[in-house]
Formats: structure tokens, sequence, C-alpha cells
């Protein structure tokens, strides 16, 4: 049946006009027991049948036209050159000189006369001229010459119904009848071109011209006719059924029946059994009471029935289901790509929702640009069910697009930029007091005065020298701040992870040690980025000078506070003692483990609960070397990609930096060039400028720096968050469902 819908929907495709109304999913479903595969069996028999005598037909009519437009350009080309008068006959029944002399150098009849010349005419495809001319001089060794003409009208091959360009030939040869005549057939034999009769005169060509002309105008007509009668047929089939009025075309409808059919027919194939069919199947477990009640329901009053038993002794790994909403769906995407989260592990999506569009405001902050990428989200919303089955991706990102924006809108506020100007939502804080000099309007002390500029950065900012120096400064220690802040988030998941699996080993060997070394170093110097900007310091200290002096047990100079400098050293001493927590417990309590239970008689196979976290053991012989450097890898890598991972954190602040300048760069070197001009220069200047502005910042900042700063988010995601708790080892859940599978999916 594929076979022959296939064929269909390629005839009615071809077919001028007519469009097959497809992807709607839901209203077919809606009817789909009106259908039986026996009578949609029938029905594209009985149309296959019938399309195929429609083929046939329309291919004949086709060749027959075809046949009297080619012999019609040769009849015009013969006309064309015997001209007005007839060629004379001289024919004579001996083969005297005097005879010989008298006979006319071209042939009376076409091919057939008694000449010195013989000639054959036909027509070739013109893309075949150059080879047809060449293998008639080869085959005639240069004894053969060939004109063509080129057909002024089209001519369609039956079978494609492509149109092909075609060219009418006459091939003169010496000696007609003879052995070169048998020679030039042999080629166009071989090229498989239509021979035709030559006209004896100029006016028996005008007769037989008018004639085809005819034949030409009849079978157009035969052609259109069929054409208009297929596009008759077509309708009936283009048309929704009568049961489904707002349905696909029945065609469609049948495609989509077929697809349902074949794919049960692949499921009831993985059943075992002969008479009672059984299969295994996963599903989850707050349904459970519904398919019960909807197998009791189906099977009152048949002869036939369905039961479900749960059997609890699985040795396989259970698929993970995630459940999903329209505005979820896109964010569990992203971390599908990366990996599946195994059965009841945490899943990053669940925060990734916020944290994911959040930092990619933090890179791509401007409320400017943010409000346009916002717009083109809700754009996407509010097309959504004409992307649904077109754009099957965007329809999936919308609300992303839409995220995206906000936050984008949000860290723009943030950090007071507009299309790289300042917006003065408040009063500035900041005071000029000459000489292009500015002293701050507030209490700087704390000391219960005039507070801050209530949101964001001043806008007295932008402009002055020193704004790269500062602004610079301040989100260097943003990103710090959130990627620490984000990598402790992923280190209390891991806890999670491990409380759910039960598994104290990995709780008290791995994620304590590892929970205080990330707090004890990298926590600290979070405390002492917020400490600075919550109190006023007459001699602030440098965070780096501080950590270096923490870290090599060096004496500070410059404390914080009075003891602050104990308590660095103090925290140091703890996240020192950690690595080793981390490195060497472990593997000597998972052989503790194997030894006790090969004591107890388990053998060397036993399932330890280190499974629950690498592997090693569950189901193989136990290698406590290989366990070791195992843990040996995961603590150095843990200890240095915390190194590492904080410091990439800070491509938020380079993107962000990077954003801001090229905006900044892109105002100046076009709007701002017409602003500087006099008029009424500068309004045509100004009007020209924006045009480029526009352009440039829909091509670069909300084309490839959108693209940027999405990657870079993925990447602080996938290794520096994902890292610290996710082991991305799950089977994902996919349950037969006939409307994904009708669903159209984006290539």
């Amino acid at each position: 049946m594929e076979r022959i819908l296939r064929f269909l929907v390629a005839e009615i495709s071809a077919i001028e006009g007519c469009e097959i109304v497809k992807n709607k999913v839901d209203e077919f479903l809606r009817f789909e027991d009106a259908y039986t595969l026996e009578g949609v069996e029938s029905e594209l028999q009985s149309l296959y049948k019938t399309f195929m005598k429609f083929k046939e037909n329309n291919m004949n009519l086709t060749n027959e036209r075809n046949q009297a437009v080619e012999e019609a350009e040769v009849v015009a080309v013969a006309k064309g050159m015997l001209g007005s008068g007839g060629t004379p006959d001289f024919m004579v029944d001996d083969e005297s000189f005097e005879a010989s002399a008298k006979k006319p150098l071209v042939e009376s009849e076409g091919g057939a006369g008694t000449g010195r010349l013989g000639y054959l005419a036909g027509v070739v495809p013109k893309v075949d001229e150059a080879r047809f001319a060449r293998a008639l001089w080869r085959a005639a060794r240069g004894n053969t010459f060939a004109q063509f003409t080129p057909i002024s009208q089209t001519v369609k091959d039956p079978k494609t119904g492509v149109e092909v360009q075609k060219s009418v030939f006459v091939v003169y040869f010496q000696g007609a009848g003879g052995p070169m005549q048998q020679k030039v057939m042999k080629v166009c034999q071989a090229f498989g071109v239509n021979m035709y009769n030559w006209p004896v005169s100029a006016d028996q060509a005008g007769v037989k011209l008018v004639q085809l002309q005819k034949v030409v105008v009849e079978k157009d007509a035969a052609l259109k006719g069929f054409s208009d009668f297929m596009r008759s047929e077509a309708q009936d089939l283009l048309t929704p059924p009568s049961h489904n009025p707002q349905g696909n075309s029945k065609m469609e409808e049948w495609r989509l029946f077929c697809i349902k059919e074949k794919a049960i027919y692949n499921i009831l194939n993985l059943c075992s059994g002969e008479i009672a069919l059984r299969v295994n199947v996963w599903y989850p477990a707050s349904e459970e009471s519904k398919i019960i009640a909807l197998l009791q329901k189906l099977n009152e009053g048949s002869q036939q029935g369905a039961f479900l038993t749960n059997e609890k002794q699985v040795k396989s790994l259970a698929p993970t289901y995630i459940r999903v909403n329209d505005f979820t769906e896109g964010w569990q995407e992203v971390i599908d790509t990366y990996g599946i989260p195994k059965y009841q592990e945490a899943n990053p999506a669940l925060l990734s929702v916020v944290t994911f569009p959040f930092i990619f405001g933090m890179m791509y902050g401007d409320v400017g640009h943010g409000t346009l990428l916002f717009l083109a989200g809700l754009w996407l919303c509010k097309n959504a069910e004409s992307l649904r089955f077109t754009q099957p991706t965007l329809f999936m990102v919308r609300y992303m697009v839409v995220s995206l924006g906000f936050f984008a809108i949000y860290a723009g506020f943030m950090y007071n930029d507009f299309f790289s100007v300042g917006l003065q939502l408040f009063d500035s804080r900041w005071k000029e007091v000459g000489g292009g000099n500015y002293e701050p309007d507030y209490d700087v002390k704390n000391s219960g005065g005039r507070g801050p500029y209530p949101f964001g950065l001043d806008w007295a900012w932008h402009g002055s020298n020193n704004e790269l120096l500062y602004v610079n400064s301040l989100k260097m220690k943003l990103s710090v701040l959130f990627g620490v802040l984000q990598m402790t988030v992923g280190v209390f998941l891991r806890w999670g992870n491990a409380f759910y699996e039960k598994n104290m080993t990995d709780f008290f060997c791995e994620c304590v040690p590892m929970m205080i070394f990330m707090l004890c170093f990298f926590g600290w110097m979070d405390v002492m980025i917020l400490y600075k900007w919550v109190h006023p310091i007459d001699n602030p200290p440098s965070i780096i000078n501080s950590l270096i002096c923490m870290a090599m047990g060096q004496k500070d100079l410059f404390p914080l506070w009075d003891g602050s400098v104990e308590l660095a050293q103090t925290l140091m001493m703890y996240t020192v003692c950690a690595v080793p927590i981390m490195l060497l417990p472990k593997p000597l309590i998972l052989l503790y483990q194997h030894n006790q239970s090969k004591k107890a008689g388990e053998g060397a196979f036993v399932a330890i609960e280190e499974h629950a976290s690498n592997n090693h053991g569950h189901g193989e012989e136990f290698e406590f070397g290989e366990v070791f450097i195992h843990q040996v890898i995961e603590t150095i890598e843990f200890v240095l990609g915390t190194v590492s991972h904080t410091a990439s954190y800070l491509r938020i602040w380079a993107l962000s930096l990077a954003h801001q300048q090229l905006s900044l760069v892109f105002f100046q070197k076009t709007i701002t060039m017409g602003l500087e001009m006099s008029f009424p220069l500068n309004g045509i200047v100004i009007y020209l400028m924006f045009g480029a502005w526009f352009g440039i910042t829909l091509a670069v900042l909300l084309g490839m720096d959108v693209l940027e700063c999405f990657l870079h988010t993925l990447r602080l995601h996938w290794v520096e968050f994902q890292s610290k708790f996710y082991k991305a080892e799950g089977l994902k859940f996919a349950p037969f469902s006939v409307k994904k599978l009708l669903t159209p999916q984006d290539e």
C-alpha cells in the first residue's frame, strides 16, 4: 500500500493546481476508527489500476503528439530547402554514361531514390547532436554530411513529462540504397532517433505540413481534456473525507492510516507466544491505574482480552521518563543532547530553565538588543501553530527565545546599556566638580546618608575615562560570583544522587570533601568580594594577593578585618585536607567490601554500591589497581577542574565586554557621525546611517553574537556545571505514540 500511495502522491503532485492538505494529525486521530485495513487496501488497488490506465493513455497521447510535432518540423525544414518548385525526376532504365550523367544529385524519394546522393531525415535530442554527428562521421569515414535545425515547439518526454529540446537532422551520403545507407541506419538505430520520410516536393511538403498541424492541434486538445479530467478525478482525493470535513485530504488520511497500521504490526512482531501474546514494556508508575482501567474497558464484551502484570524483578536498567511541557521541552532537549540522565538521577534541566537564560543575559545584556530578541520570541509564540509542522525546531524553541530576550533586557537594565547608550532612569549619584571631574553624591561610608544608585549601574559612568576599568572589574567579579554559586549547586545535586542511591561511600568520601574544597577556597573568595562591596575600607586589599597569601601560607599584611587572615589559614587547611579524603578512603573501602563478599562466598563477581557512581565492580571482576587509578583521576579532575572552571566563568565578562564594545563602535561609526553634522546634511546622513546601523546590528549582534553567547552558555552548563554531578548514562523513555509517529519531524 505504501508503494501505491507514493505512486498516487507523485501523480497528483504532478498535476498543476493540485495540493494535498497535510499535517492535521489531531483531526485524523479523532476519526481514525473510520478506516479499516481491508477497505483502504481495496480502494487503493482500484485507484492504482485506474491511474495506471490514465498514465498509459497520457503516454500514448503525448507520444502521438510528439511524433506529429517532430514530423511537422521535418516537413517544414524540407519545405524550406526544396523551395517553391518540385525536384525533377530523371529516371532511365539503363546505366549508360549519358543516363548516369542525367541522374539527379539527390534522390527523388525519401531515402529510397536512385540518385547519386542519398539522404535520411529525422529528429535527435539536442544534447546528442555533437555525439550523433561524430558517430556518423566515424562510421562513414567522413563520407556523410549532417545538417541540424532546432525544433521551435516544445516536446515532452512521455514517461517523465520533462520538456526535451530536439533538432531536425538531414544526413546526406553517397550512394542511395547502398552500404553507406545501411551504416547510417545503424547509427540512427543506435541513438534511438525518430526517422521520418522526406517530402518529394515543396508542394507535397506544404500539404503534409497542414495535415500535421491539424493533428497537433487535435492532440493538444485531447491532452488538455485529459488533464482537466485528471484534475477533476484528483479533486476527489484532495478533499477531506465526509466524516471529517476539517481533516486532511483523503489521500493524506490513507497515508497516515497506513503508517499507523504498519507501526502497530511492528510492535506486534515484538511479542512472543503463539496463542497468548506476551511482551515486556516499561510504563510510568503513576499511570498504572489508568492503563489497567483502559484495558478493562476494552475487554468488556470481547472474547479477547489484554492484561497488565507488574514484574518486580527486572535486571535491565529502567529508562528515564521526564515530563515536559511547551516551556520546558526546549531546555530538556538541550540537556538530552549532552546525554540522558539515569533513572532518578538529578536532572539539570530543572535549574537550566532559569540559569541558562540568566547567564546568557549576563553575556548579552543590552536593553535594546534584548528587546528585539524578546519581540522575535513573541512573534514565534504568536505564529506557533503555523510553525508546528512546517518548522518544528522554531516551534520548540519559541519560549527559549522569549526567555533569552527577557533576561537580556534584565541584564541590560543592570548594566544600564541601551544600544550602548546609558539610560537616565534615576538621578545620578555623581556630581561634577569642574574640569570634567566627578565626586560621589552619596554616602560612601554607609553611615546613614543618601544611598547609591537605586538599580543597576549609574549612567554617569558612560563615556567616562575610567569606564572600562570600573565596568570590567564589576563584570569580572559578578562572573566569578555566579560561577562559584552554580558549581556549588552542582555539588549539592551530587549529594542528592548519593542520598537517593543510598551510597554513603560516595557521600562521605566524595561529596563532603568536594563541598569542603569548594566552599573553603572559592566560597571564601566570594565572601571577600561581597565584603569589599558592602564594607567601606580605606585601603582595600587586593583579592588576588590575599588568595595567593592564603594558598602559599604567607602572611597577609592587608586583612579585610581583624581575624580574617587566621580564618583564611584555617579554611586553607580544610581545603588541603579535603584532597586526600577524596583520594584514599574510597578505594580502600571498596577493597574491604570486596574481601568481605569473598569471605561470605559470593565469589569474585559481585555487585557493590560503586556501580552507582562509576560502574566499577558491578558484575565485573574487582581490580584494586583500576579502582585506585580511577579515583586518582577523579580527584585530580575535580581539584584542577574546579580551578579552571572558575576561570572559565570569566567568559561571561569577556563576552559582555565584547558585546558592549561592538555595540558602541557600530553606534559611533554610523548614527553618531550623522548627529555631529550640521543641518540639513545631518538628516540625510542619519537616515542613511540608521539603515546601515540597523543592518549591522541584525547581522552581527542579533545573528552571530546571539549564537556565540548561546554556545558559550551551553559550554558553561555542559562542562562547568554538569560535570560536578551529571553522569548522563541513562536511556530515554520512548513510548509508542501514534501522534508522535505521524507528526512531521524537522530534517
